[in-house]
């Protein structure tokens, strides 16, 4: 229960942590997902995102920009929102198979498969209301450089993690 509760208060500060930009912001939450995936493994990771949505969707203000509600699960950001729990399912599964801070190398990749995965997500349900050339130019391209940049710094904290942890 701690793990979980330390997870969605990491989720809620990382999603203060934004770029403001319509109709998606940037946030450090891809990040976020992507470590408790990482550290918590698929089950406990997903657990996690999804308690931490089920805030949101009580109207705990853990969104970007403080939000919560059941509106943003209909809006332009509920594809992404729709894949964070898929996200820190399958960082998590890979971690737990190697993927992870022993790893960085495949703990990067699993990390930018993880992103991509949210983007295409996220992405495909912003299409429905903007189309696909909108979506793709708002809700992928201004993300692409800001996930290859939190997959190599989630790598690069895992391995310090882990070597911190033998030490």
């Amino acid at each position: 229960m701690a793990a979980l509760a330390f997870g969605t208060v990491l989720l809620a500060i990382s999603s203060r942590i934004e770029v403001p930009m319509v109709p998606v912001p940037i946030t450090m939450q891809t990040f976020a997902v992507a470590m408790i995936g990482a550290l918590y493994g698929w089950r406990l990771g997903t657990a996690t995102v999804l308690a931490w949505l089920g805030q949101a969707a009580l109207g705990l203000p853990v969104l970007a920009g403080g939000a919560g509600g059941l509106a943003h699960f209909a809006g332009p950001t509920a594809g992404y929102l729709a894949a964070f729990p898929v996200m820190a399912a399958l960082i998590g599964w890979l971690a737990e198979r190697g993927w992870n801070g022993d790893r960085p190398g495949l703990a990067f990749l699993s990390m930018l498969a993880g992103n991509l995965l949210c983007l295409a997500l996220g992405a495909a349900w912003l299409a429905q209301g903007i189309g696909w050339d909108a979506a793709i130019t708002h809700g992928v391209l201004p993300f692409v450089l800001g996930g290859v940049l939190k997959s190599a710094v989630g790598a690069l904290a895992l391995r310090q993690l882990g070597r911190a942890r033998r030490t």
